[in-house]
């Protein structure tokens, strides 16, 4: 078989070095816009070794000539284009996956389910962190209790060293965070699918030292489709994004005063969008390439044979010193990475679109993982 990543950014990069270190491929392709971007991977890879496209994602064209050469397609690249990729993928009976983001391009892409069926491809969307891997710690939950009271996942991407005011570095795209922080999160309560404000419901968490307490709270896209999938199975689920203690109350101030609005603003002698300026200062002042971490906490109370059980998943994750990879790349590509050598290897051979708590078996993921020092711990309290 042969694999294209769409995109070679951060996560693409990721994506990329653990498919040359891991997988069987015959060839690993990259489409990108940037004549440079091979040169970005600062990874022990043989760049020789890389089919380069070097056209823009824009040209759904090109892209469709380029996927009719590959079994299977990663889009590394912002959602706004998941959508119009799944259906070229489709068209080209390419398998596709991509890292998600949003709620409304992920619910266009189920829309492909026939079609998808029909050319016997396989589209899997959300496939990176969170969701993605929490999607499966969630698909472990169900496939292993009788009854599930409720499952609160918690993760968030952080400095090592954090620098005040807002305790953070940019580890992807600011405007997907901005995005994050601005839409609806979706909660499952008790059978019906609620919508929330983002930074919201703000609670406490703890963490093994360095990090010690930190805050969470609601934000848009962690959850994807698990509490529709699960609206049957388990009574109440959230997600929260965990940052440093006092993040939410600063960032949220911004907001609040209309920095995230796509709205023009006219000062007289010139024409602004207020989420731009945001964007621009945040990358201006926010670092961007300092050694991070990835904390994720997934607690559930369930029952089994009659018996209460409390489960905790955790995992702290961090920078990769040797391979210069940061930890958000590490946690968010390689889960990728895995799933597409799953659909390589027939461990995932159901045609259709799925969430990954739909079709990725969780103990050989898991296993995966392990394999590439990303270790889930699973506590019966």
């Amino acid at each position: 078989m042969n694999i294209v990543i769409i995109g070679l950014g951060m996560m693409g990069q990721a994506i990329a070095y653990d498919l040359y270190k891991y997988s069987n491929f015959e060839s690993i392709g990259v489409i990108d816009n940037n004549k440079s971007a091979l040169e970005l991977i600062k990874k022990p890879i043989e760049k020789e070794k890389i089919i380069f496209h070097n056209f823009s994602v824009e040209k759904i064209n090109n892209v469709k000539e380029c996927l009719r050469n590959y079994n299977i397609a990663i889009s590394a690249v912002p959602y706004k284009y998941n959508y119009e990729l799944a259906k070229t993928a489709i068209e080209t009976k390419t398998h596709f996956l991509d890292l998600g983001g949003n709620n409304d391009i992920v619910k266009k892409e189920r829309d492909l389910f026939e079609e998808a069926v029909k050319k016997e491809v396989t589209v899997i969307y959300d496939c990176g962190l969170a969701p993605g891997l929490s999607s499966v710690i969630v698909k472990d939950i169900v496939e292993s209790m009788n009854y599930i009271n409720y499952v609160k996942i918690r993760v968030g991407g952080l400095p090592i060293n954090p620098k005040p005011p807002l305790n953070y570095q940019i580890v992807f795209s600011v405007n997907g965070l901005i995005n994050e922080y601005t839409e609806k999160a979706i909660v499952l309560d008790n059978g019906k699918i609620i919508k929330k404000e983002s930074m919201t419901e703000l609670e406490k968490i703890s963490f093994p030292r360095p990090f010690g307490e930190m805050e969470a709270f609601l934000t848009s896209g962690g959850c994807s489709t698990l509490p529709y999938t699960y609206k049957n199975n388990i009574d109440y689920l959230d997600y929260k994004t965990i940052r440093y203690p006092g993040h939410c109350e600063i960032f949220k101030a911004l907001l609040d005063i209309g920095m995230a609005s796509e709205k023009s603003v006219d000062l007289g002698n010139r024409i602004i969008v207020p989420r731009d300026l945001l964007i621009t200062y945040l990358k201006q002042k926010l670092p961007s390439n300092e050694k991070d971490a990835v904390l994720l906490k997934v607690i559930s109370r369930c029952k089994k044979n009659g018996k209460k059980i409390d489960l905790e998943y955790n995992m702290i994750d961090y920078y990769d010193d040797k391979n210069n990879i940061t930890s958000m790349m590490r946690t968010t590509g390689y889960p990728t990475s895995i799933i597409a050598q799953m659909i390589e290897n027939g461990k995932i051979n159901k045609n259709g679109v799925f969430g990954c708590e739909e079709i990725v078996p969780c103990s050989p993921f898991f296993k995966e993982l392990e394999k590439r020092d990303i270790k889930i711990k699973k506590d019966i309290l």
